[in-house]
């Protein structure tokens, strides 16, 4: 690559306002050299053995007829046609079309030349930023730059990518918009899932393919800037066409702006138009309009093809893409081209993969992979809204077009879609990748594209990439639940505003019955007396150093197994108080400030997908800690292990603080003991009810729900509880650490004995369903508080810890057995009469 020529222009405003203007060629420009050391094909719209005409300049049809020229400095021409054809639009704003050679949107081209184009761009970025660059970010323009953009922040490096969209996503909200005024679609919108990304004072390095008047990045500009001000900006386009009253209103733009803007461009130059342009042009192309090729007809073979695409991997910048994300799809891309590979026919010669419209990287990306998996040529290009007008004659950019609805569910409809120098160009084999959103009936109808395709091609292949929904941001407190903000983020959508409650029996029938789930509906919330009242602050007085003592002693286990960096995952809402404790325990103790969320598992359902997918993008899997209260018989600890299995890199280990059940190796004590938590439901939970999954609730792309109790603010204790354990820390904090540290030098592998005794149980009291048997103090209470109970078992002997257990069964006309051969403090029945076939019982309440 040339070193950049420079022109500073002078600076105004005491040197805080600078326009730079910097050309030239980029390493990838122009065509390379093959393999065999031939030349390559000269990127136009000639294909090999298709005219005798190849090798003239695709500009020079509509140039001739037109009048148009392209001027360029003394010694660049060559250059600027190097990188630029002409086509005719069919816009009533404009009549010419500059058909790049090197993006890979019109022409199809190789993929290493397309995507090294936008590389060298990024290296003369980065050069131009020096330290600064590290603190830059990248926003590319849809849908032509789309690729270009990302591929210059792979040049910087370390940049995050987002780029601008014309299809508004369900659930991702602007945070910001600008006009293009000359395209065929003008509006754009960013929707980045994390809005900080654009909020930092780095510079902004803006991309597109090219530079013509500079208004639409204006208008980017002057809408960023109002949101997120900085001081510098660089705009980068394969081409800089400006005129000299152009750029002398973003040199006043820069002034009045403040800031420092650049420009870096391949190849600078001027378009000259005649005056009557838009009425020739439109009579040229009314005279050369011609109906585009019917599909194939009958059925068509289309071969589908599993990429393995890695789960939550962004399918490209449109809600941004972050350097981590760059390396985890540079690891995937052998893989997922071999697979490519695999199902082209033997012998193919010509492979073109055809990415769709704003789906321009991964394409690009999966075809220079697949240049070095298989002998076959392998080109790119990609659909387009923008409507062009084809000629088969020597000279012209545009030699064929494909016409096609919309398959994507568009904003502006289902119009025509375009695919340009695809048909007649000798493809043995075309690779359509859409994403999810895109992989919809029209792309499959008679006259879809994969039909168009089919009548070019010997083999269609269709790679879907999954369409990447933009995740929700964690609820907190005091807006959510009676934690302060930075006790937990809940992972969860708030259903404050919806009645869930039903009655205890009628939601038990249900249940059951098989007639509902038993997350479909919330039971009452369970108002306590007096007296029970006052049985929870005597059980917590008399627990708190027991269960700070566990706290800190499963703490310390998991940072002496696991490190300092873990990130909790409470199983909401039970596990979310001990969540919070073993939080303040590290940040007490160990001066550690450990992240906390809490996530939604149902039994039968699953883990909330979505929030493992937020807590892949935002931590490391490996890091993260699944807590919950205590365990029954283990049928979350089964669910979890069985739910994360299509997600790698999270550990299925349950930290708990109380083990009973023997079913997990992480665990303060095995003891059943009363957690005083377990007393109430949402009143020491932080006012949240348990979490919710009904359909029309919640969404594929949405968090579980949950209520925030606001009006059950003067009962809550669940404040108290926190501090009452808290404020017993120091006094357990050595005793802690011995047990931590003999946990760690002993045999801590489960054991189940609880499952067993629960079956043993189950089978004694003809009750013939396990989910039934709910065994442990924690479980017995939550049978008693929102289940319609049969009876409880008691070990004899149990003294105060069952004290609230007795009284909510008097409370509710339940009889209490007393036994000697329970490995429980306490074994909770559901009454068995609602059974009918399928039972679908109250799993979350089961660990």
């Amino acid at each position: 690559m040339s070193a950049p020529r420079t022109k500073t222009t002078t600076d105004t405003d005491g040197g805080t306002a600078r326009v730079t203007e910097a050309h030239g060629r980029a390493r990838s420009a122009a065509p390379e050299a093959r393999a065999d050391g031939t030349a390559a094909e000269t990127p136009g719209a000639d294909g090999p053995g298709r005219d005798p005409g190849a090798g003239r300049w695709p500009g020079e049809w509509v140039a001739q007829r037109l009048d148009v020229r392209l001027e360029a400095p003394p010694g660049e021409a060559g250059a600027l046609r190097d990188l630029v054809g002409l086509a005719l639009r069919r816009n009533p704003r404009r009549a010419h079309l500059l058909v790049s050679r090197v993006l890979g949107k019109h022409v199809p081209q190789l993929p290493q030349i397309v995507h090294g184009t936008g590389l060298g761009l990024g290296e003369r970025v980065r050069v131009l930023l020096g330290k600064d660059a590290d603190r830059a970010v990248v926003l590319g323009y849809a849908e032509t730059a789309t690729a270009l953009g990302h591929s210059v922040a792979d040049g910087l490096g370390t940049a995050p990518y987002l780029h601008s969209t014309r299809r508004p996503v369900p659930g991702a909200e602007p945070v910001g918009g600008f006009e293009e005024e000359h395209s065929h679609a003008t509006s754009h919108l960013l929707l980045p899932e994390d809005p900080a990304l654009l909020a930092g004072g780095g510079p902004l390095v803006l991309v597109d393919d090219e530079f013509s008047t500079g208004t639409t990045v204006l208008n980017t500009v002057a809408a960023l800037h109002r949101v997120f001000p900085r001081e510098r900006y660089v705009i980068v386009a394969l081409t800089d066409l400006r005129g000299e009253a152009d750029r002398a209103r973003l040199e006043k733009f820069a002034a009045d702006l403040g800031a420092r803007i650049d420009v870096v461009a391949l190849a600078t130059g001027t378009v000259r138009l005649p005056g009557d342009v838009l009425e020739r042009g439109a009579a040229l192309a009314r005279a050369h309009d011609a109906p585009p090729p019917p599909p194939a007809g009958g059925p068509y073979p289309v071969h589908r093809v599993d990429l393995g695409w890695p789960p939550g991997l962004p399918d490209g910048g449109r809600h941004g893409f972050t350097p981590a994300h760059r390396a985890r799809l540079e690891a995937a891309l052998p893989r997922m081209a071999d697979r490519i590979a695999a199902e082209l026919p033997d012998g193919a010669r010509r492979v073109l993969v055809l990415g769709c419209e704003e789906l321009m990287y991964a394409p690009l990306r999966l075809a220079d992979a697949l240049t070095g998996a298989t002998d076959a040529e392998v080109r790119f290009s990609t659909t387009t809204r923008s409507p062009v007008l084809a000629v088969d004659e020597p000279g012209y950019a545009i030699r064929t077009r494909l016409v096609f609805p919309a398959h994507d569910d568009p904003a502006d409809g289902p119009g025509p879609r375009y695919a340009y120098n695809v048909a007649g160009q000798g493809f043995d084999a075309v690779v359509a990748v859409v994403d999810s959103a895109a992989d919809t009936p029209a792309l499959h109808a008679p006259d879809g594209l994969l039909a168009h395709l089919a009548a070019h091609t010997g083999r269609v292949l269709l790679a879907v990439v999954p369409s990447h929904l933009p995740l929700p941001s964690p609820l907190r407190g005091p807006e959510f639940s009676s934690y302060d903000a930075d006790d937990v983020g809940w992972l969860l959508q708030d259903l404050s505003g919806v009645r869930l409650e039903a009655p205890t029996e009628e939601r038990e029938e249900a249940i059951q019955s098989g007639g509902a789930h038993y997350a479909e509906s919330l039971p009452v919330e369970y108002q306590p007396s007096r007296e029970y009242q006052r049985l929870f602050h005597q059980a917590l007085e008399a627990s708190a150093d027991r269960v700070a003592h566990a706290v800190g002693t499963v703490t310390d286990v998991l940072l002496a197994e696991r490190g300092r960096g873990i990130v909790l995952a409470s199983l909401a809402r039970a596990g979310t108080p001990v969540g919070v404790l073993m939080r303040r325990w590290a940040r007490h103790v160990h001066g550690l400030d450990l992240p906390h969320y809490a996530v939604s598992i149902v039994r039968g359902r699953g883990i909330d997908t979505t929030a493992l997918r937020w807590l892949a993008a935002h931590h490391d899997p490996a890091g993260v800690v699944f807590v919950d209260g205590w365990t029954g018989k283990g049928a979350i600890t089964r669910e979890l292990a069985d739910a994360l299995r299509p997600f790698p890199g999270f550990d299925p280990d349950i930290a708990v603080l109380a083990d009973p059940g023997g079913c997990v190796r992480t665990y303060g004590t095995r003891e059943d003991f009363l957690i005083p938590s377990a007393c109430l439901n949402s009143t020491v939970s932080g006012l949240v009810s348990r979490t919710v999954l009904r359909a029309d609730l919640v969404g594929p792309g949405d968090f579980h729900g949950a209520k925030f109790y606001r009006e059950l603010a003067g009962a809550d204790v669940s404040r108290h509880f926190l501090e009452t354990v808290e404020a017993r820390f120091d006094a357990v904090r050595a005793g802690a650490a011995a047990s931590a540290r003999d946990l760690l030098a002993a045999d801590r592998a489960p054991t189940w004995a609880g499952w067993r005794a629960v079956e043993r149980i189950s089978e004694e009291y003809g009750i013939g369903d396990v989910n039934l048997v709910k065994p442990g103090v924690g479980e017995t209470t939550r049978v008693l508080l929102r289940r319609v109970p049969w009876r409880v078992l008691a070990r004899r002997g149990a003294g105060a810890d069952l004290d609230h257990i007795r009284l909510l069964a008097e409370q509710r006309g339940v009889p209490v057995e007393e036994t000697d051969d329970l490995p429980y403090s306490c074994v909770g029945l559901i009454h068995p009469r609602y059974t009918r076939g399928a039972t679908g019982t109250d799993g979350r309440a089961v660990r």
